[in-house]
Formats: structure tokens, sequence, C-alpha cells
């Protein structure tokens, strides 16, 4: 059990570190010149070396959950899908014009919003348009998130049959109580009937969702969560704290504050889970993730391959990472740059035949070494201290390692850093030590949510 000391002590706002520098600390005004520069010198050398990875954000749902923080628009105007695909694949036909080759697509991944908003059909015109000049490996990674209250057999069929072979369902939580107040009316039979869906047609990987953290959770309630979710025994469970970020995410004023679990009752809803899954035969995979010991994410992490981007932990580890749609991030190793927020906006400049982005970041090299610190503890637990920019750690990162090592959380010299037991409990935590633009700024008080 970890000390209410500790906790008290590391429940501070931190990132969650899908990226270095993080976005708040990006530059509002991207020089959209210099980007495309980027982008296509990165196309070259990443698309022949090992490919590239695509994320495509579909923004619509058609109820709201008060729990989500993501970018999404709420309607049940299904007419709004085919304005939405052309001014993507519009997107798509840009970045086109700017690689030298056709593309090798190793990774894909659709998210949103709800991407089963999307008729069967039209996910199938806008992946055969994207995939039909392009060329897919055979070892390669395709996903997408499924809601169970409208993914149809339909959905499941015509992606599997375009090369997916991985899905994530959201299932969140179980209890009905819990579900009324995030407005996330979902009955355990509708989980039950698309995993077995995705089983019979012969999905290589199935990802349950659970979050932990939400309103009116406590431990009788999380742990028949658990059992349900294992029941199905799915390949891969993320196990997400719930981020509580209402200055951002208005419809998470929604419900009362006061129903929220304080931070120890938060960490044992964590550790309960943490327990039953490793009892259950599950690998603990970084942050959130864990995975039957068949699962490639579990051979990723015994052999050090494991990845994080945007997408979260992946197995797939490729130099570019191109986000289509509104509000989609790309990553290109030395930058990143953010599409337009709004849908308005996005479609606006993509009728301008200008590429829709707004803000980006392009990295020095200490913020590309920091960055491979943060991505080794995230993924690995353990860091080796190369000589090169940032190898001489600045004096906050070093009083900041001290601090952990302290607490037990962590221990290193000049040469390594190794993350404990205890320690596992508080990887954004260490990751935050390498956060030089954090530690150096106070912008972490009203933007990212607490650790625990």
């Amino acid at each position: 059990m970890v000390s209410t000391k500790l906790l008290q002590k590391y429940n501070v706002p931190i990132p969650r570190y899908t990226s270095y520098p993080t976005v708040p600390y990006w530059d509002e005004d991207i020089d959209s010149r210099r980007w495309s520069t980027t982008f296509q010198q990165r196309f070259q050398a990443s698309n022949h070396q090992e490919g590239i990875s695509l994320y495509l954000h579909l923004p619509f749902c058609e109820s709201l959950c008060t729990f989500c923080g993501c970018n999404k628009k709420i309607t049940k105007n299904h007419a709004v899908e085919e304005e939405y695909m052309r001014a993507l694949l519009a997107e798509w036909d840009l970045y086109r014009l700017q690689m030298s080759s056709k593309p090798v697509i190793r990774e894909l991944h659709i998210g949103g919003g709800t991407p089963t908003f999307f008729s069967p059909g039209n996910l199938k015109i806008l992946l055969e348009h994207i995939l039909r000049d392009a060329i897919v490996p055979d070892e390669h990674e395709f996903g997408f998130e499924g809601h169970p209250m409208n993914t149809t057999f339909a959905h499941l069929k015509i992606l599997f049959d375009l090369g997916f072979k991985r899905v994530s369902f959201g299932m969140q939580d179980s209890d009905p109580e819990v579900q009324r107040v995030i407005h996330r009316i979902q009955p355990q039979a509708h989980v039950i009937q698309v995993v077995d869906w995705a089983r019979e047609i012969g999905y290589e990987s199935i990802n349950l969702d659970l979050v932990y953290g939400l309103p009116l959770q406590d431990i009788r309630k999380m742990a028949q969560t658990i059992q349900d979710a294992m029941a199905l025994r799915p390949d891969r469970i993320a196990f997400y704290s719930y981020a509580h970020v209402p200055w951002t995410s208005r419809a998470q004023r929604l419900f009362d504050e006061q129903d929220l679990p304080n931070a120890q009752d938060k960490m044992a809803l964590y550790q309960l889970g943490k327990k039953m899954f490793s009892e259950a035969g599950y690998e603990d995979i970084g942050m959130d993730h864990f995975a039957l010991p068949t699962d490639l994410m579990v051979r990723a992490a015994q052999q050090g391959t494991l990845h994080r981007n945007f997408m979260g932990y992946t197995i797939q580890k490729t130099g570019l990472l191109l986000g289509l749609g509104v509000s989609s991030i790309s990553d290109v190793g030395t930058a990143f740059a953010q599409n337009k927020k709004t849908i308005r906006e996005y479609y606006e400049q993509i009728a301008r035949g200008e590429l829709p982005v707004f803000r980006g970041y392009f990295l020095t090299e200490e913020d590309q070494q920091m960055r491979q610190y943060i991505l080794d503890v995230a993924c690995r637990g353990t860091v080796t201290f190369e000589p090169g920019p940032g190898a001489e750690l600045v004096e906050s990162t070093v009083d900041e390692l001290n601090d952990l090592a302290e607490d037990g959380l962590l221990t290193w010299n000049a040469q390594r850093l190794q993350v404990t037991e205890t320690g596992k409990h508080f990887i954004r935590n260490i990751c935050k030590a390498f956060d030089l633009k954090l530690l150096n700024s106070e912008i972490q008080k009203k933007t990212f949510s607490q650790a625990v």
C-alpha cells in the first residue's frame, strides 16, 4: 500500500506525457512553411526505414459523456459524416502532395469522438481512399475505438477486412449508478455482444477501457466492474485515471465534485485494479495498461521496443505520426503540429487548400534528449544517460531526481536510472523530473490534472 504521505506529496498537476514538450508550451502560431519542409524531410527518412503512423480523428458523438475531456461534437445528425469525410480526405491529399513516394502505413488508429458514429459504409469509403495508393506491410497494427452501444457486426467486419486486427471498446464502468452520473448508460450485455462479435470475426487483440476515479465509484463498485471486464478475458485492459479538468472540459461541471473519490481513495481503486489484474494473469505495462502474456504489447515491453505517442502505448515505432482531422496532432520527431480545434475553422482552412495546422513546436537538441528520457521512463522504467545535449542534467532535474530517490521511487547515478516498484505508481511524477519546461514555470497549476 502506498503511504498517505507519498500520496499527499505527489498528487500534484502533471501531464500524461504523450509528448514533450507538452501542448501548453507550444507556439500558438506555427510557421506552416517550416512545418511542411520538416514534414517532407522526415517522411523521406521514416517512410523508407520503418514506415509511418496515421491517426484519424472522428469527433462526432450522439450523446455527451460528462467525464470525457476529448475534442468532440455532439449531434444526432448523421448527415455531417460526408462533409467531414470530404475535408479529412482533402487534408490527406494535401499531405500526399508532399510525399516523395507511396506511404508505407505501418500503424493506423481511428479515435474520437465516437468513430463508430460513422456508418460502416462511410468508414469503408474513407479508408479505401487513404489505403488505395499506399503500401501496407505484413507487420502492421490497425486499430479503432468502438462504442459498445453503436458498434455493429458490420462495423467490425468491414474494418477487419480492411486490415484492422485490434479494437478497443470503451467500457469505462459497469455500475448503473456511475453510468448515470457520467451520462454513459451502457448495459453490460452490449459490451459482451461486441466482444463476442470481434472474436467471431477474428480480431487478434481486444482492449477494454476502464476508468478509475469517476464520481460515485468506490471499492465495491470498482471490484465488480473489474470482474465484469475480466470475465470477457480481453487481451488488453487500459485502466485510465479520470482526469478532472473542468476548466477545459465544461461537461465535467455537470456533476457534483463532492462525488469524486479523494486522492487516497482513488489510489486504493488503482491498487485494487492492479492487484486483480495481476491475480488474473495480466502483465503491468507502463502507466495505465495491462495485457495478457500472449499479447504483442507484453513482448514489446520485454524486448524494450514499447513506444508511446499521442495514441498511447504502441508496439510500432515509426519516425512520423500524421494526425488527420480536427484537433489532431502530428509528430515528426523534431516537431509537433496541431490542427484547428473547431470544425468550422478546420473546414475553412481546408477549403483554402491549406494544411489546417495552427500551433506547434520545433524541438531543440536538449528538448529531444529530455523527450527520450521521458519515453524511457514511461515505456521501460529505466534510463541510460547518454552523452549529448542534456546529458549533463540541469540543477532542477538533479534536485527532482534526488527527491524522488529519497522517497524510494527510483534509484539513479550518473549512468543510469531505475524506477522502483513503489515508483511504478508515480510514473508521471518521475517523467516530470525531465520536464524542464514545467519545472521552470508555474503553468502546471491550472493546466494539468492531478497525478492521482
